[in-house]
């Protein structure tokens, strides 16, 4: 049977176990938090099955978009932490590895909407922790071979939470087009 997530399961934390921030790190968590909210609150109410349905001409569907954003977190979180070892070389990958990697878009048997959230949350707090104690914020890694990366280029920790917030933000409006085009339901309006 179907799990349904609530909104208030969704909402509910404990602000005493969230790492305590200042300043420019305060505000870098609190817009992340923003729109992990929003991409978070487009799988209110629904079931496992809905979470993996496609409702558009694309491939996503909201179980997926969250699973895709957490995988996409954890490994720039720990680009931050280890430099490109942390990720693939993409110029390298195969037909099969983009095929893997696209299994990240989709919720596959046996996953279901309260596993992916309870992912995106232990996540979320990996990244939160980091962020408050991450020594500083100016320290640049070589970003990974990409066909997408400038040859050389570096990101500082800043530049690559600025990354993970435009990522979250941009999938958190793809969700809210997933679902409303799945029951009308809309994160605002």
């Amino acid at each position: 049977m179907s799990e349904t997530v609530t909104v208030n399961e969704l909402a509910t934390h404990d602000p005493a176990d969230e790492p305590t921030a200042t300043g420019e790190r305060a505000e870098l968590l609190e817009v992340l938090a923003t729109h992990r909210r929003f991409l978070r609150f487009t799988t209110r109410d629904l079931t496992d099955e809905q979470a993996g349905r496609r409702t558009t001409a694309s491939q996503l569907c909201l179980g997926g978009l969250i699973k895709h954003v957490a995988a996409v977190e954890r490994t720039w979180v720990q680009f931050i932490l280890d430099g490109p070892s942390a990720m693939p070389d993409f110029t390298t990958m195969t037909e099969a590895d983009w095929a893997r990697r696209a299994d990240d878009f989709r919720m596959l048997p046996g996953e279901t909407l309260a596993g992916v959230l309870a992912n995106y949350a232990e996540v979320a707090r990996r990244t939160d922790e980091l962020v408050v104690t991450l020594p500083d914020l100016d320290a640049t890694q070589p970003l990974p071979k990409a066909p997408w990366s400038e040859p050389g280029a570096q990101w500082s920790a800043r530049r690559v939470l600025m990354h993970i917030i435009a990522e979250t933000a941009q999938h958190a409006g793809h969700a809210d087009i997933i679902r409303e085009s799945l029951d009308g339901a809309k994160t605002m309006g």
